[in-house]
């Protein structure tokens, strides 16, 4: 029997032409997309607080007094470089911010502890002279990992250090010194421990209250006091270069999300040697390659829907696959920045796309662990999930699946957390609030000290840049002074 073809109203209602009339679903969870993408715009809202001018001038005391700090370490010994050039990252080792997943750092949580975290990169030692690409001593280690031997610098650095060295003597009578992580952080923190003893002794007015000094790992955790904010500093020692890695140099073949936005010099302008081991690696001798300087140039080509998609997915899983330690905020970035090359610049460019950015990252976290494959960006022969137990990839794997199961109700709970964390903070606040900070201006008018002016610029500052990095430029003799960069900004 011939049918009739369906009139036009019947083929509308069949959605045969026309846009259908119900919501955009996720297939997998039923949950609509504008949902989602609502939730992800309240996590961001939370989770990226506005400052007004006290809280803008007591970061920058804050941050005065870091550097302060470190100009004194370098006179006890003349060890760290007179002239120093350090990364401040906005974001704790606890967040990803490096590639530092030790397993002796303390759990502190935002809202307890402390308000607001920083990352501060502190060369021990700087390589900055060199224009062919940098070839390091790897025969000893796992990909991505490297023991440096002292021979690279000067006899006057040589006998500065030895002390931070693993000794090697060869058959021919050669003794080779292998700067020790584990010795130079042993080091840093018996100095730094040394300088805040002397400062404590001499309090300042308007001088940061140190509650809290720990050594984690190879990191030293500071935990400062100004006014109402406490804030968290994670210092690492480092090895600083400039230049590009010999092992990293066919990564500069291939094409990226980042070309024709910013230049390769900008992205290959040095990278660092960070105080961590591979998972079989020697802790008194090895260290990890780290590429923040350029993660933080590469950042700038990141669409602000998929950094929103990215850091919701973050709060997700940095608790939920906690236990046991597996995966680490870092995992999630370099899935980030490979889906960046994969994908066309004009989807992730799409405002309204970060909810399917969220389940496209909860999906790839998923393939990377039921694969047990993870390549570094940067270095994508290693694999970074190559040393866990198939017992505990399925663990989590199975975690992720009640995540993409119900992604609205995870994002639920996000938000829960990081409202109770700000709910904390003011608590704190409003019980601080007669012991803040005095204006500088009310200090003597010291020309040296910030003035209002300051305070507003900072607050327009971190306001305008939520979570970008920051370059810091500093000399130890003349701390009074201190230039820094917020990405390409410079004040």
């Amino acid at each position: 029997m011939k049918m009739a073809a369906p009139t036009a109203s019947k083929a509308a209602s069949l959605g045969c032409n026309n846009k259908p009339s119900f919501p955009e679903l996720d297939f997998r969870s039923g949950a609509r997309v504008e949902e989602l993408n609502k939730l992800i715009q309240e996590f961001t809202k939370h989770d990226q607080r506005e400052y007004d001018d006290q809280r803008a001038l007591e970061i920058h005391t804050a941050k005065d007094f870091i550097f302060s700090m470190l100009g004194m370490v370098q006179k006890l010994d003349q060890k760290l470089p007179v002239a120093n050039e350090y990364l401040l990252l906005s974001g704790g080792v606890r967040e990803g911010v490096v590639d530092l997943d030790l397993d002796e750092l303390n759990v502190y949580a935002r809202g307890t502890d402390y308000d607001m975290d920083f990352t501060l990169l502190v060369p021990a030692l700087k390589l900055h002279d060199r224009n062919q690409p940098v070839t390091l001593d790897m025969r000893h280690s796992a990909l991505c990992h490297s023991w440096l031997s002292l021979r690279l610098f000067d006899e006057g650095t040589i006998s500065k250090w030895k002390d931070c060295c693993t000794v090697v003597d060869h058959i021919n009578g050669a003794t080779n010194y292998f700067f020790s992580p584990t010795k130079v952080a042993d080091w840093f923190y018996e100095s730094i421990s040394i300088v805040l003893s002397e400062i404590q002794k001499k309090p300042q007015r308007g001088m940061p209250k140190v509650e809290k000094v720990e050594k984690n790992g190879t990191i030293i955790s500071i935990i400062l006091g100004v006014g109402s904010s406490r804030m968290l500093y994670d210092i690492v020692p480092v090895v600083s270069f400039k230049g590009w890695p010999a092992v990293a140099q066919s990564w500069l073949m291939e094409n990226h999300f980042w070309d024709g936005k910013i230049t390769e010099e900008e992205v290959i302008s040095g990278f660092y040697l960070v105080p961590a081991c591979s998972y079989k690696g020697t802790k008194d001798n090895e260290w990890r390659l780290s590429f923040a300087r350029s993660e933080v140039q590469l950042k700038k080509c990141i669409s602000s829907s998929l950094m929103q998609a990215y850091q919701a997915c973050k709060a997700i899983i940095i608790k939920l696959l906690s236990r046991p330690k597996a995966i680490s905020p870092y995992h999630l970035r370099s899935m980030m920045l490979w889906a960046c090359d994969r994908l066309p610049a004009n989807y992730l460019a799409q405002e309204d796309y970060a909810a399917h950015f969220l389940l496209g990252l909860i999906d790839d976290l998923q393939h990377c662990l039921v694969n047990k494959m993870c390549p570094n960006y940067f270095i994508p022969q290693c694999n970074m999930l190559e040393h866990l137990s198939e017992e505990t990839v399925m663990l989590h794997a199975r975690k992720l699946s009640s995540v993409r199961s119900d992604p609205a109700e995870h994002l639920r709970t996000a938000i829960e957390h990081v409202k109770a964390a700000n709910r904390l903070t003011l608590e704190l606040q409003r019980r601080g609030s007669t012991t803040s900070i005095p204006s500088p201006q009310s200090d003597g008018g010291d020309p040296n000290q910030p003035d209002d002016r300051l305070a507003k610029k900072l607050q327009q500052l971190v306001t305008e840049n939520p979570g970008k990095s920051i370059s810091v430029f500093i000399n130890p003799d003349d701390v009074t002074r201190p230039h820094f960069r917020i990405d390409d900004k410079f004040f």
